[in-house]
């Protein structure tokens, strides 16, 4: 009798033993709140989907990440109360893309107040507004700028096309309240100024990032100035492919009589730089920004410290190297 009880003991700890085996670690699942200034934006819609995708690569039995991603529509307003639904809703880390860097501090501040890390995207703010458990992931907009007007440099004729010894541009803002806009319209200029280039502004106004105005804004200045335009630098690539538009509408041949730049390195603007009708961009690296910003939430969630600023660098796209730079993105 003892050994049969002895038999059963035993059995009944190997199935006790199975069972456990069989039960998986319930995983730990963290929620992520993502607010994007504009999704109609072609650099961020490369940027967010490229987040997304890399959180779900980085996910294990043991962690997963649950992502919501929600578009302000270039809306302030909005923006503050999509942060105020996801500390209602106790995300564990937040990744805010600004509307307006100027108003920083709107958001920032409930950020502090709630306790959640929060990593800032893209758009810079001023350095007061980056508090405890919260860095900044972007790249230097300076560096887009001066890589810009090297390239015109670089040029044989360094854009001087009619060779009066003058180089007489128009230059197509994004939002004259964003940091990126302001230095890449400082540093373009600045780069030809340094290289010994006597430069003279024809026309510059404020275009938003937006294709449709870029093509409005080169239309209204090619029928001022015609010919006089020598290169027309535009803050990022959607609007320069609006002002490629305008420059075809009014007769004029890019690295002909005329030369075009953008930023972002756009594939279709990568293939037009291979094709001669965009004279070069430059590459704002949406994979490395969008990793480093998804690996710095991830090092707030494990209680990590994090680095204040993280950077990556811009890369010239020329007709040397946009094939290259084309295979990367596809």
């Amino acid at each position: 009798m003892k050994k049969v009880l002895a038999l059963l003991v035993a059995v009944l700890l190997v199935f006790s033993f199975a069972a456990c085996g069989q039960q998986k670690t319930e995983a730990k699942t963290y929620k992520v709140g993502v607010t994007i200034y504009q999704f109609d934006d072609n650099f961020m819609t490369l940027y967010r989907n490229e987040m997304e995708a890399y959180f779900k690569s980085l996910e294990t039995d043991a962690v997963k990440y649950d992502v919501t991603i929600m578009d302000a529509a270039n809306d302030m307003a909005t923006q503050v109360e999509q942060v105020n639904t996801f500390i209602a809703q106790g995300v564990d880390v937040l990744i805010v893309n600004l509307v307006q860097t100027s108003s920083a501090e709107q958001v920032t501040n409930l950020v502090q107040e709630a306790g959640i890390p929060c990593v800032l995207i893209n758009r810079e703010p001023a350095e007061e507004f980056i508090g405890e458990n919260m860095c900044y992931v972007g790249a230097d907009a300076r560096q887009s700028g001066t890589y810009q007007g090297e390239i015109v440099a670089e040029l044989e004729n360094k854009g001087d096309i009619n060779g009066d010894g003058v180089v007489k541009y128009i230059m197509i803002m994004g939002d004259p309240e964003n940091t990126d806009a302001q230095y890449r319209t400082e540093y373009s200029v600045k780069a030809l100024q340094d290289a010994g280039i006597t430069v003279e502004c024809l026309f510059q106004q404020t275009g938003n990032w937006a294709q449709d105005q870029g093509q409005e804004l080169v239309a209204n200045a090619l029928a001022s100035f015609g010919n006089d335009i020598e290169v027309v630098f535009c803050n990022n690539d959607a609007m320069a492919l609006g002002a490629f538009q305008a420059i075809q509408g009014a007769g004029r041949t890019v690295g002909t009589d005329i030369y075009l730049l953008g930023v972002d390195a756009l594939t279709e603007c990568c293939q037009m730089v291979l094709d001669g009708t965009m004279t070069g961009t430059v590459l704002n690296d949406h994979i490395a920004q969008s990793h480093a910003a998804v690996d710095a939430a991830i090092a707030y969630l494990n209680g990590e410290t994090v680095e204040k600023y993280i950077w990556a660098n811009y890369t010239k796209v020329t007709a040397e190297n946009a094939q290259e730079i084309l295979d990367i993105l596809q």
